[in-house]
């Protein structure tokens, strides 16, 4: 197969034009996207990144290390697998991810009702986070995320901390001690955040701890907080 001409190569001198020539193939910025919160193994990427094959997924990830986008690095210890991972201007990605994502969902063929990754929804959930400014000290919540769109998932854990200043969400390992915890599918979660579902209404949500500051993240982070866009029309 014949490898696609770059637009350098047709003595194009954008910068824009050059960062298609990175990251514009097809799945590319999907990959990226899953890398955004942390590193992945091939099979990791393989499970999140539905519809693409191995071997093209192999051929994504050999192009983003090639333009040093990502790196290989094996995991310490006895037994350590080989993950992939953003490097520090990779992970710049991030705010092109959110604006491609405000700039999509003004498309009238946008899919509002596909189900989403858990990353891929805690992604949105950062590009709109807002700090909490009526509350002393900082308030904590564990989020743990099934993904809908598989048999028998693993949960994926995340930790967010609100306080006066901002609001940041991390992928964790395992939870960690917090205020509250709150553990859903992707479907229920994407439903309560980027739907604006009451929590009340989506009994597959469960709570534990401090109810109030579970209902503060959802209003922290809640795309129908963040514009007043019409139902169905939100930012994702």
């Amino acid at each position: 197969m014949a490898s696609r001409r770059s637009y350098g190569s047709y003595n194009d001198g954008c910068a824009a034009a050059h960062a298609l020539d990175l990251i514009g193939d097809r799945w590319t910025m999907i990959v990226v996207r899953e890398l955004l919160l942390g590193p992945k193994r091939f099979a990791d990427l393989q499970r999140d990144v539905l519809g693409i094959g191995p071997g093209i997924l192999t051929r994504r990830l050999q192009e983003l290390t090639t333009h040093d986008v990502a790196v290989r690095r094996r995991l310490p210890g006895p037994g350590g697998a080989d993950v992939y991972e953003l490097t520090a201007w990779g992970r710049q990605l991030e705010v092109v991810n959110s604006a491609l994502s405000a700039w999509a969902v003004q498309s009238p063929s946008m899919p509002f009702e596909a189900d989403m990754s858990p990353d891929t929804l805690v992604l949105a959930m950062r590009t709109h986070a807002r700090p909490v400014t009526d509350q002393p000290g900082p308030r904590t919540v564990s989020l743990t995320l099934s993904d809908s769109r598989q048999e028998a998932p693993a949960p994926v854990h995340y930790q967010a901390v609100m306080t006066a200043d901002a609001t940041v969400i991390h992928r964790v390992a395992e939870p960690g001690r917090a205020d509250a915890g709150v553990a859903a599918s992707t479907r229920d979660w994407k439903a309560c955040v980027i739907g604006g579902t009451p929590l009340t209404q989506l009994p597959g949500i469960s709570v534990t701890g401090d109810g109030a500051i579970v209902e503060l993240l959802v209003a922290a982070t809640s795309l129908r907080s963040a514009d007043s866009s019409p139902p169905g029309r939100h930012r994702g």
